[in-house]
């Protein structure tokens, strides 16, 4: 099996493993796999850093679920277009339930990027690897990460679990990465401008990436 069959085994693993989160928990911060809604708020403020001094802009949510974001950037005094992709078409139909009458926001139900934005985020896509052994999971972080380089104009942030948790409360099925590693990556390859947050009282970082 090459590195692209791989891949689309585990993505297809976490679509039943989305789907199934949200049927048992509906649309709720559960739904998408977060313990509680405050630490999912907390998550996308940290990664909508990377658009602050930016009043304007498009953006693209990778991993979107049922659209979480859109409430929060509606609570902020800006102008955006906000287009979500997800790989669980139940997450999808949600999402769309939602906001379907907002003329600024569009779903689908994908995992590739074909559209650039000026901000790309992604929120916990790189956490649960289920049964993926750590090297296709980290080439699947490198090969996101490059498209997400690839179809940001002005800059892109992500979440991971950080390898600085406690040991003896890591489950087997997620992913915990060095935030240090995964920091130097972006800062060689993408930008001279990144940043790396590990103080919001989770355990876990968030990169931005600004060009």
């Amino acid at each position: 099996m090459n590195d692209h069959d791989k891949e689309d085994s585990f993505l297809g693993d976490i679509q039943n493993y989305y789907t199934t989160s949200i049927e048992s928990h509906g649309i709720s911060a559960k739904g998408v796999d977060w313990n509680e809604s405050e630490g999912q708020i907390s998550r996308y403020k940290q990664l909508l850093k990377v658009t602050e001094g930016t009043e304007c802009f498009s953006i693209l949510d990778y991993g979107c679920g049922y659209g979480a974001l859109v409430s929060i950037l509606e609570g902020l005094n800006i102008n955006f277009n906000y287009h979500g992709l997800d790989i669980s078409p139940l997450m999808i139909q949600a999402a769309i339930s939602s906001y379907s009458e907002h003329k600024n926001i569009k779903f689908e139900e994908t995992s590739d990027i074909s559209i650039a934005s000026d901000f790309i985020v992604a929120s916990g896509v790189f956490n649960v690897k289920l049964g993926s052994s750590e090297k296709p999971w980290k080439k699947y972080i490198d090969n996101t990460l490059n498209s997400f380089n690839e179809y940001s104009n002005k800059g892109f942030a992500f979440n991971c679990l950080s390898s600085y948790s406690d040991p003896a409360k890591r489950a087997s099925k997620l992913y915990y990465a060095d935030p240090l590693e995964l920091f130097d990556l972006c800062k060689k390859k993408y930008s001279d401008n990144v940043s790396l947050i590990h103080n919001y009282g989770l355990y876990e970082f968030t990169i931005l990436v600004n060009k």
